[in-house]
């Protein structure tokens, strides 16, 4: 399917199912989401990189108005529909400010695999262990999916995009799984490097009788 959609570009990621929260303040994104809610119509969030919007962004839908403000700012909430990718920027639309975009929709598989989530899982909280973070999922281990458990493994924004155009669960998983064995030794290595900075100078029970 091709159409026209309005665009909200952003220096984020938003996967699809994914909760995103907006406080909305610029006049052209105002309009934007004025003219979404009347129409009762998702717009596109396409991904920003170094000032430049990329081909794939995310089709959100308004879940919830939290808050208008006087100055006509507002809190929105938003949930991630669909992916998309760009055929044609549309710069300017008559009587708006902001822009659009035509765009299709690629075939996404969600077909995934039980033991490849369950090592990702696995990876994840291995990472936020050795971070001394505790992150819990809204959701039970089997019914989480790779988008789930993106944002929670150290990708960076543009490994996050790199991951919004790959549209085979298996691979998205793959991905994630490849990710976290190449940070999760790195991360445990600096963990140990500052435990040894922060053993210097201190007095330490050292034997070598065994030598």
């Amino acid at each position: 399917m091709t159409n026209f959609i309005s665009i909200f570009p952003l220096g984020i990621v938003v996967y699809p199912g994914e909760q995103l929260n907006l406080h909305v303040f610029e006049p052209r994104y105002k309009q934007l989401i004025a003219a979404c809610l009347a129409e009762q119509k998702p717009f596109g969030i396409p991904v920003v990189i170094n000032e430049k919007i990329m081909e794939y962004g995310t089709l959100v839908q308004i879940k919830k108005v939290e808050k208008i403000y006087e100055s006509g700012e507002m809190d929105i909430i938003t949930v991630g529909d669909s992916v998309f990718r760009i055929l044609e920027h549309v710069s300017t639309i008559p009587e708006k400010l902001y822009a659009g975009a035509i765009v299709n929709y690629p075939e996404n598989n969600e077909s995934g695999n039980s033991r490849l989530l369950q090592e990702v899982l696995h990876g994840v909280r291995e990472l936020h262990a050795i971070l001394q973070i505790h992150k819990s999922f809204k959701k039970d281990d089997s019914e989480l999916s790779s988008y789930d458990l993106a944002h929670h493994a150290g990708l960076s924004l543009d490994e996050e995009y790199e991951m919004l155009h790959l549209f085979y669960e298996a691979q998205r998983l793959e991905y994630l799984k490849r990710h976290l064995h190449k940070v999760i030794p790195m991360m445990a290595e600096m963990e140990r490097l500052k435990e040894r900075v922060l053993l210097n100078g201190h007095f330490r029970n050292l034997s070598a009788d065994n030598l």
